[in-house]
């Protein structure tokens, strides 16, 4: 089998968590552990790791940026990610609420890149745009402009990408699980098959 090209990974944690009380999602306790831990966890192969948010505890080793304007949203978040991975060809760009992401998932998302990107769609047929690999350099162009509060699927619309569909093991919460609810948290800390 081919080896894959070294890749860096950008975690986008900010946000108000306005439906979470304003808690910091991140930090929020998982299965034993906080949600960025398990994210870092899930991408700890990537060369740098950097967490775009505010400041917060991070893994040793993972670099902490901070997007401008603070609480911008995902545009300049991902645009200051990117400022920060260097010369990387491929980033994975993933959301800091999904406690149940595997190093298994992001491998076989970089596995399936051909295009700009490729991108986990959910069992609803919905594009997880913060759960996907992509070439770093139309990710840049994609977001040269980083305008606050613009959607972030704008201004991927224009790239190629393609789309994985992964299985959801039985009995176990599917990796693109997040948590933007107290509902949405008490059914990921109840769940069972946590590794």
């Amino acid at each position: 089998m081919t080896p894959l090209p070294r890749f860096a990974a950008v975690v986008l944690a900010g946000g108000r968590a306005a439906r979470l009380g304003g808690q910091p999602k991140p930090q929020l306790d998982v299965g034993g552990r906080t949600m960025l831990a398990t994210v870092v966890d899930a991408a700890r192969d990537a060369d740098p790791i950097v967490v775009v948010g505010p400041p917060q505890p991070v893994p040793e080793g993972v670099v902490l940026v901070r997007e401008v304007p603070p609480g911008g949203g995902p545009v300049p978040a991902l645009a200051a990610g990117l400022a920060a991975v260097g010369d990387a060809e491929v980033v994975a760009v993933l959301a800091a609420d999904l406690p149940f992401l595997t190093r298994d998932l992001v491998t076989a998302l970089r596995r399936r890149l051909v295009d700009d990107g490729v991108l986990v769609v959910d069992d609803t047929g919905r594009d997880q745009l913060l759960l996907g690999v992509w070439r770093t350099a139309a990710l840049r162009a994609a977001v040269r402009d980083p305008r606050p509060h613009t959607p972030l699927g704008t201004v991927l619309s224009g790239l190629s990408v393609s789309r994985h569909r992964p299985a959801a093991l039985p009995g176990r919460p599917a990796p693109w699980t997040d948590c933007d609810t107290p509902a949405d948290l008490a059914r990921a800390r109840a769940a069972p098959g946590r590794e």
